[in-house]
């Protein structure tokens, strides 16, 4: 455990809070013992639609998180290093039209369906479906018009130690291709002690295929400041899922022990991701599912799945969820041509996402577990972003 100094108020990073209290709509800043939890909001543009688009800023004992009405984003995390000093931690940009015209998933909510599904085309119940073909040849994160791409209605609430933002989106009935009207509720929630916790809940009228998450790219030693190579990593995983030439998986679970693919103990990003591993040949580098190492086969329970840790700054990002896989990508193709919120050209491995999810293509793979959604059911998951220092 360590402790380090914001401003007056001195903040010790351990335990993480797994049960949320009861909610009721913020109206104003509220003040706690030892630090503050305010939400507020303010306008950041307008869709060519018409369509405002606000964004959220939620502090709390340190932290501050900014949320967009479109697509959920989480545009700007800032958090202290381990000498207290603050700096922004996620990879985007400070304009709406840089994200409508050019952000590949910056801090989206994802979905209907996150990742791919081949050939855009899955069967349910006997019927056969097709989606927009968006990742030549396959469907990614939801085609053309995902979730990432719509405004959703938002809702300020607070708990007795937290603040949060509650999204709502119903997508019609045959929207990109999906069956059933899916009504989506995302509540992002900034806790007193460093958690960003993410719950996603959705219901259906009729059978569907659903796959939430978020598509946050990090850089823990800053925003803009470069290659993410040395950033160690963790995943609690001892099987990934590998992937043909198009990066659909093949169905097949593989075992990372004597790979790249082995993070059971904390390695270098950019330790072994040029070592012609043939699967790294096929991602230009890490774009892979890995399959969790869970005690709880329900998904029903938070357990530890990655840890990240910056060993310059000491910033540490640890990721609890009740999801069965992880998707680690490491920028593989920022390629210089997208300016962020400071100023910086983004290029080849200057970010990582951590995506918890079921698995990519899961409706195609009988083995792989299910993501069906039926009348009556409710899909719940849950994934905590725990911020720290090491």
């Amino acid at each position: 455990m360590h402790k380090i100094s914001l401003g007056r108020t001195a903040v010790r990073l351990g335990a993480v809070m797994l049960m949320i209290g009861g909610v009721g709509v913020v109206s104003a800043s509220t003040s706690y013992a030892g630090g503050s939890a305010t939400i507020t909001k303010r306008a950041f543009g307008t869709l060519a639609g018409g369509e405002n688009v606000d964004i959220y800023t939620l502090t709390n004992n340190g932290i501050r998180v900014k949320i967009l009405t479109y697509g959920g984003i989480l545009q700007s995390i800032e958090m202290p290093d381990k000498h207290g000093r603050t700096a922004n931690v996620a990879l985007g940009f400070d304009n709406l039209a840089d994200y409508v015209a050019k952000s590949p998933y910056f801090g989206c909510i994802t979905g209907r369906y996150a990742n791919r599904i081949a050939l855009g085309t899955f069967t349910l119940d006997g019927v056969t479906y097709h989606l927009p073909i968006n990742n030549d040849p396959n469907s990614l994160h939801g085609g053309t018009v995902g979730f990432d791409k719509h405004v959703w209605a938002a809702t300020p609430i607070k708990t007795h130690d937290a603040v949060a933002l509650k999204l709502q989106f119903t997508s019609p009935d045959g929207d990109m291709g999906y069956p059933g009207e899916l009504r989506a509720t995302v509540t992002y929630t900034l806790t007193r002690n460093h958690g960003i916790k993410m719950d996603y809940v959705a219901t259906t009228n009729k059978a569907t295929i659903i796959n939430l998450t978020n598509h946050n790219y990090w850089n823990l030693a800053g925003e803009g400041t470069g290659t993410i190579d040395t950033t160690k990593l963790q995943l609690n995983a001892s099987r990934y899922t590998p992937v043909d030439a198009t990066l659909i998986p093949t169905g097949s679970l593989d075992r990372v022990a004597g790979t790249p693919m082995d993070f059971r103990k904390a390695t270098a990003i950019g330790a072994r991701n040029r070592d012609g591993f043939p699967q790294l040949v096929i991602g230009r580098g890490y774009d892979h599912n890995w399959v969790l190492d869970r005690k709880d086969p329900t998904f029903r329970k938070l357990e530890f799945a990655a840890r990240a840790t910056d060993p310059a700054s000491g910033r540490q990002l640890t990721i609890y969820t009740t999801e069965p896989g992880i998707q680690f990508y490491g920028g593989n193709f920022l390629d210089g041509t997208l300016v962020g919120t400071s100023g910086h050209m983004y290029r080849q491995g200057d970010g990582f996402a951590l995506e918890t999810q079921h698995f990519p293509d899961s409706p195609n793979h009988a083995n792989f577990p299910s993501t069906v959604l039926r009348p009556g059911q409710t899909y719940r998951t849950t994934t905590i972003y725990q911020l720290g220092v090491a």
